[in-house]
């Protein structure tokens, strides 16, 4: 029973201390629980300040970009319409342009239209006018024609009434008039014949003449139209001639003159009848010959670089004429056209010198005739300028230069005297007789001209001329003292068929217009060049 109830006993402080640690475990539980409640309220809390001012921080740093952003943004878009307004001026500017250019084209166009009918009405008056005086003429020719008949059948009664002649006999007698009339007429014919067939028999004699003289003064065209170039070997004259005579081919046709290589030693004839190009020829080869270098593309060098100095050399010679003569105030122009006087001849004296001596000259009389001397000198100087372009415009010399002068500024008494120095135009001042006087007072002296060189000459530069008028026509040359013409064509212009045709027509004309002992070779060059560069 005692154990029982110790048992039981037991069993009950068991169960007692069993509830006491549950009731003790769910008031730690709840005191937990409600400690964890108000420390994750706390973190929360906690955490909920710092997201805020993170937030807030974001939120500023946000601002600070989105502002850097907009002030990036208006500077950009400040820029882009700087540079919208930069363009639309560029391409408002560019418009005007277009526009006044198309303005001025229209304006020029306009002008040339009114012009050209200023001149359509002009004609037509004057077509009227001439149509109006042509019916007049035919109308007084009409009534002069009536007026005749009127009076051949009033002499007719006439005759018939006093000499009481019959029809038949008054035309007979009429017809005995005409008659003699036209045995008159005919008398006065057969005289002009004779006496044109006089003139043509003394002017074809005079040709002879001139002929004959011509080929035997072979001697002295020969020392005024070649230049001699000395070498330092014979071996050099295969490198002259080149490859199937490339060489000297490309040569002849860059500067127009004619290369004789013959068994003369150390030496190399170049003939033209233009100096400058036979000074460019001669210079040009020299320099080949010391370089070592002659080939077609260093020949056409060199050559142009010859051109280009001897220019200058021209322009630098106008200069020193102008400078020792005390002459001022002359185009550039003029200037180195009076430098090519340097290198023509005319009746084979230097043109150059002989302008400087009639200046000195005229400038003498005119000092004695109380005149200017400064204007005589300038007159005698330019009196024949004309000579360095007259293979290039058609006219007299005289003439040529007057135009020369009068386009380039120079007062009306200078290029007037220079016109009329051989009476082509209208003297209108003493100075034109002094440059005529002082003109042939330089030409006077003796040997100083020869004409038979001077019209060989001309007739070399008519033989150019004629070939140069063709259309498609580069250049020409004149060469072997006129008995060869070199004619360069443009290839996109001639075939070969055009080459020849062309050749044959230029060959016509020389023969019909230049008078010439011989036959002249008319040798037409059609060219092709293809040049590459490698990379």
């Amino acid at each position: 029973m005692h154990r029982v109830f110790c048992g039981a006993q037991l069993n009950m402080k068991q169960e007692v201390t069993v509830e006491n640690f549950a009731g003790e475990t769910f008031f730690i539980g709840l005191g937990f629980l409600t400690l964890g409640f108000f420390f994750n309220s706390y973190l929360t809390k906690t955490n909920a300040v710092a997201a805020s001012k993170q937030a807030k921080n974001i939120l500023k740093d946000a601002n600070k970009e989105a502002d850097v952003i907009r002030r990036e943004a208006k500077v950009q878009s400040k820029d882009a319409v700087i540079r919208a307004r930069e363009n639309a001026d560029k391409e408002f500017v560019q418009q005007r342009r277009e526009i006044l250019d198309l303005e001025h084209r229209v304006v020029e166009r306009e002008k040339n239209l009114v012009r050209k009918l200023d001149m359509l009405n002009t004609k037509e008056l004057e077509l009227s006018g001439r149509m109006a005086e042509i019916d007049e003429q035919k109308t007084a020719w009409h009534d002069k024609q009536r007026e005749l008949e009127q009076l051949i059948e009033a002499e007719i009664r006439h005759i018939e009434e006093v000499a009481q002649f019959s029809q038949k006999e008054a035309r007979e007698t009429i017809m005995k008039r005409m008659e003699e009339e036209l045995q008159n007429e005919a008398n006065a014919l057969i005289r002009h014949i004779q006496k044109t067939t006089k003139e043509d028999s003394r002017k074809q004699a005079r040709e002879i003449l001139a002929t004959a003289i011509q080929r035997y003064a072979v001697d002295t065209v020969s020392e005024l139209t070649t230049s001699s170039v000395p070498l330092k070997g014979d071996d050099i004259k295969g490198r002259i001639i080149g490859r199937e005579g490339r060489n000297i081919k490309s040569f002849e046709a860059e500067t127009g003159v004619n290369v004789l290589i013959d068994e003369t030693p150390e030496m190399v004839i170049l003939s033209s009848y233009d100096p400058i190009r036979r000074e460019v020829a001669r210079v040009a080869l020299e320099r080949l010959i010391e370089d070592g270098r002659i080939h077609p593309a260093r020949i056409e060098e060199t050559v142009a670089s010859v051109r280009n100095e001897l220019d200058e050399t021209i322009r630098q010679a106008g200069e020193d004429t102008l400078f020792n003569l005390g002459i001022t105030g002359v185009a550039p122009e003029l200037v180195h056209i009076l430098g090519k006087l340097k290198f023509r001849t005319s009746y084979k004296q230097n043109v150059l010198d002989h302008s400087i001596e009639t200046a000195h000259i005229m400038a003498l009389m005119a000092g004695e005739l109380d005149l200017d001397p400064k204007t005589a000198k300038r007159i005698g100087l330019f009196h024949d300028i004309g000579k360095a372009v007259d293979h290039e415009v058609e006219g007299g010399h005289a003439v040529i230069g007057a135009n020369l002068l009068r386009k380039h500024g120079e007062e009306r008494i200078v290029w007037n005297a220079v016109g009329a120095h051989h009476d082509d135009m209208e003297g209108e001042s003493v100075y034109a007789v002094l440059c005529n006087a002082a003109d042939a007072i330089t030409a006077a002296r003796p040997g100083a001209r020869s004409e038979a060189t001077d019209l060989y000459l001309q007739r070399l530069e008519q033989i150019e001329k004629i070939a140069n008028l063709h259309a498609g026509v580069k250049s020409s040359y004149a060469v072997q003292a006129g008995r060869e013409v070199r004619i360069m064509v443009e290839p996109s212009k001639f075939n070969d068929q055009g080459a020849s045709l062309l050749a044959k027509n230029i060959a016509k004309e020389i023969e019909r217009n230049v008078k010439i002992p011989g036959t002249v070779r008319v040798t037409v060059i059609r060219e092709t060049r293809c040049v590459e560069y490698t990379k």
